[in-house]
């Protein structure tokens, strides 16, 4: 019995580890297979499902195309005369559905088959245009056509439509739409073109628009904008590179309310960056609406005013001569108590049509290149360096009501103290230099009131340049009395911008501020209109604070901003930059002596304030005359002060007097330097509003 025991244990121990080798095969054999088929699962993944999966995913990937945003319209101060608008037009673009390129990168491997294809369709396209197309305008040809195309993707990437032709007439419309199966990725779309008034509005302050690409590659406020735009911003603010956006004016300072928001085509795009279709369309949203403060009657009349005394300054002899080389006139007209700028005009002017489509030819460059600057606030050339003065000229005896004021409020003398003016002045070390007055005349006894109305330079140079050097002579640096005129100047708008709501507005050229000058002999010059080279805005503002007794209004060209649906988005109230306090009287002393005799007011019928002044500057060796002159009206109760300058146009109350006159007048015509307007009917349309060629 105990051996039967013992053998049927040795049985039981065989049989139980057969079973646990058994079960020890069967893990690691299940493991086996359990990762074979996990490592072809994913090697099927990544060698045969792998392409397809990416491109799957690819294809959920879009692209925002921006469509051209509709600007808004400027208009002139009425809000009847459009100084820039757009119109519609119908364009035809392409979006290329293929890979056409010659293949500079992996993904874009050349096709030789296709391009047949594409040859094919532009000379499908050029011969339809030629078919429907206007019979006046230039045929585009096959290989135009072709270069619009950009096939090798040098200017836009793949989804981006291409720009084939734009204005197209209703017959090419028509077929187009009608045919669009026959031509693959086009599309006829509406935008708009930008126009400017044909009668040459203001042209300079309204400005002209350029291409965003051609612009960014200038402009700050552009390169930023190109810097800050990526996939997280509103769609409806992406630039396009084709878009027109404004470079200088009005169309530059309100570019942002002008433009209103592009549309957009959601468009889903494969891994060669190629469209797959259209998923949406979001349409643009028209800009608001920029209502100026120039008036077209007021600013065509002021126009006119500087071309007609241009010439008549070539034909009639002032002082016994001619001034055949006085060609260009600038003009502004500032409202005293808005600082409403109702006309600035920067003569010659020219037809801004001509940036329409956002370029500009050669030819038409070259034509323009000296006068689609803005004078009136900028310093531009002649075109003639060295030859003839530059638009920001020297002020001359327009100066001296400033001059004056400076003397009363710096104790230098009192409104009661006489001057015994011998018709020149001298200073230096021996009174080595010497100023005399216009022509030498002598004034003998003057009160300051009379040295501003007779333009003495004795006057300034003995009881303000010498006696505000001798002020200030002792104290620790020598040209403290010239940094008490440069505030002074500043205080006065003279040297620092001005506020108004333009691009690129110089400063002016501060000659007193050179080191190789002593300090009495730069006060001296400066006290009677050498020292400082200003702009005519600048010298409005000015005048508009004489005008003011003390407060520097910010000049401004906008009134409000609307939308499209005529709600008020903003106003533009009165805004005073700085005051000056002065006593009455000594206002009241320098607008006396504003009396100088100027005979193109000849039956003015308002008592008003003028200066005239005639700069004297050398240039190429030559001693130049610039004609200057300031003015506001009425002298009570002041309305609009105007300030105009002709270089080289000679004495002032000849040469820009006659301006500022036809300016008043046509200010009291339409709104009235009493509040009420001349004009026989306000609303009626004025034949004279038709620039004169």
């Amino acid at each position: 019995m105990r051996k039967i025991d013992n053998e049927q244990g040795t049985d039981n121990g065989t049989s139980d580890r057969k079973r646990f080798s058994f079960r020890i095969n069967l893990f690691f054999f299940s493991s086996f297979i359990i990762f074979t088929v996990i490592i072809v699962r994913l090697a099927i993944l990544q060698f045969v499902d792998g392409p397809q999966l990416k491109q799957q995913e690819a294809s959920n990937v879009t692209k925002n195309v921006p469509l051209t945003p509709i600007r808004g319209t400027i208009y002139d101060s009425t809000g009847q005369n459009r100084l820039a608008y757009s119109t519609p037009v119908q364009s035809l673009y392409i979006t290329l559905s293929k890979n056409y390129s010659d293949g500079m990168e992996q993904l874009r491997k050349p096709d030789k088959k296709l391009l047949p294809e594409l040859e094919n369709m532009t000379q499908k396209l050029a011969n339809r245009f030629a078919q429907y197309g206007n019979k006046d305008e230039p045929k585009m040809t096959a290989e135009q056509i072709m270069d619009a195309m950009d096939r090798n993707y040098q200017r836009f990437s793949g989804f981006t439509p291409r720009l084939i032709k734009t204005n197209l007439n209703k017959d090419e419309v028509a077929y187009f739409m009608q045919h669009k199966s026959e031509f693959p990725g086009v599309d006829v779309v509406e935008e708009t073109v930008r126009h400017y008034d044909p009668d040459t509005v203001a042209v300079q302050t309204v400005g002209y628009i350029k291409s965003y690409k051609s612009a960014r590659e200038t402009l700050a406020k552009y390169k930023n904008i190109q810097k800050s735009m990526s996939a997280e911003n509103d769609p409806g603010l992406i630039y396009m590179d084709n878009e027109s956006v404004g470079f200088d004016g009005l169309e530059f300072q309100y570019q942002e309310q002008l433009r209103g928001k592009n549309g957009y085509k959601t468009v889903p795009i494969d891994p060669r960056n190629m469209p797959e279709g259209v998923d949406s369309v979001t349409p643009p949203q028209k800009g608001d609406n920029v209502y100026s403060t120039i008036n077209k009657e007021i600013q065509v009349k002021t126009e006119n005013a500087i071309m007609d005394q241009l010439r008549w300054l070539h034909t009639h002899a002032v002082s016994g001569r001619t001034h055949p080389y006085a060609k260009t006139g600038f003009a502004v007209a500032m409202e005293v108590d808005t600082g409403n700028v109702v006309a600035m005009a920067s003569m010659p002017d020219y037809d801004a049509n001509y940036w329409q489509t956002g370029t500009i030819s050669k030819d038409k460059y070259e034509e323009i290149k000296h006068v689609y600057q803005n004078a009136t606030i900028k310093n531009v050339g002649s075109g003639q360096s060295g030859q003839h003065p530059d638009s920001t000229v020297l002020l001359g005896s327009t100066i001296k009501p400033l001059s004056v004021l400076i003397g009363l409020e710096e104790g230098l003398f009192t409104t009661n103290t006489y001057y015994q003016d011998t018709g020149a002045a001298y200073f230096g070390r021996n009174n080595s230099a010497r100023v005399r007055n216009s022509s030498g005349h002598v004034y003998g006894s003057m009160d300051p009131a009379t040295a501003i109305r007779h333009s003495s330079n004795a006057f300034m140079v003995d009881m303000v340049g010498k006696r505000l050097y001798n002020k200030y002579r002792n104290n620790a640096t020598e040209d403290q009395g010239v940094n008490v005129w440069d505030r002074y100047m500043k205080e006065f708008g003279l040297g620092v911008s001005t506020g108004v709501d333009l691009p690129g507005e110089f400063k002016g050229l501060l000659e007193y501020t050179k080191k190789d000058e002593s300090a009495l002999s730069k006060l001296a010059y400066a006290s009677f209109g050498q020292q400082g080279k200003y702009t005519p805005m600048q010298l409005a503002q000015y005048t508009t604070m004489i005008a003011t007794k003390g407060k520097r209004m910010e000049p401004h060209l906008v009134s409000q901003i609307k939308d499209t649906n005529g709600n008020v988005v903003q106003t533009f109230k009165p805004k005073v930059l700085n005051e000056v306090k002065f006593p009455d009287a000594y206002w009241n002393e320098v607008i006396r002596g504003m009396a100088t005799d100027v005979s193109a007011f000849k039956g003015f019928p308002y008592d008003f304030a003028r200066k005239t002044g005639t700069s004297q500057q050398s240039v190429g060796r030559e001693l130049k005359d610039n004609g200057v002159f300031i003015a506001f009206a009425p002298r009570q109760n002041p309305k609009l002060a105007v300030a105009v300058v002709i270089p080289e146009g000679g004495f002032g109350a000849w040469s820009a007097g006659p301006v500022a006159r036809k300016i008043f007048d046509a200010y009291d015509e339409v709104y009235g330097l009493d509040g009420v307007p001349k004009k026989k009917d306000a609303t009626a349309t004025d034949p004279n509003t038709t620039k004169q060629p």
